[in-house]
């Protein structure tokens, strides 16, 4: 009887290690999809909530949008805004991210946006950058429009990276007004 225990704890022992060796490979995209809504949702409001920002709310519409985005980005497997049309009486603000594919997870790729905010200096759109690049605050100056008052995001992978888009009603970076 002894053995037996000592043979099944070292069973258990032996399925614990193969399921800690081959957790890694099997999270990737459904825990990075786990939850996505709230976990980005949370990421951009705590950042404006600091700020006194009123928060954003989850769009479906938008998220079907930046989701046709993504999976179009995976497919030609590079990251690429989406055309802007001129004539839309509904433009939509768009952040891209991406990484190597299961390396990070939404909460870090929203705060890649948020850190923009070492660059960033209050006044005019868009002379909002300390570097005087546009690019490098442009990212955090769309989360925290002060107009923005919903978002809607997406995963999507290339060949060997995740892709975030999210899409953002009414639309910010606007020439000549203030972020915040």
């Amino acid at each position: 009887m002894g053995s037996k225990m000592v043979g099944s704890g070292l069973g258990k022992i032996a399925g614990a290690v193969a399921l800690a060796v081959c957790a890694p490979l099997t999270l990737g995209t459904t825990e990075l999809q786990s939850n996505l809504e709230s976990r980005v949702l949370a990421s951009h409001n705590r950042e404006r909530d600091l700020a006194g920002i009123p928060l954003l709310r989850w769009n479906e519409s938008l998220a079907t949008s930046a989701r046709y985005w993504a999976d179009h980005l995976g497919r030609i497997n590079r990251l690429e805004h989406a055309p802007y049309d001129p004539s839309d009486r509904n433009p939509q603000g768009e952040n891209l991210w991406a990484g190597t594919r299961g390396h990070y997870s939404a909460e870090n790729m929203v705060e890649y946006w948020i850190q923009e905010k070492r660059h960033f200096r209050p006044g005019t759109f868009p002379q909002n950058s300390q570097t005087g690049r546009i690019e490098d605050v442009g990212h955090y100056t769309q989360v925290m429009w002060r107009n923005t008052r919903e978002v809607g995001c997406a995963l999507g992978q290339g060949a060997e990276f995740d892709i975030l888009v999210c899409r953002y009603s009414s639309v910010g970076n606007v020439v000549g007004q203030k972020p915040f």
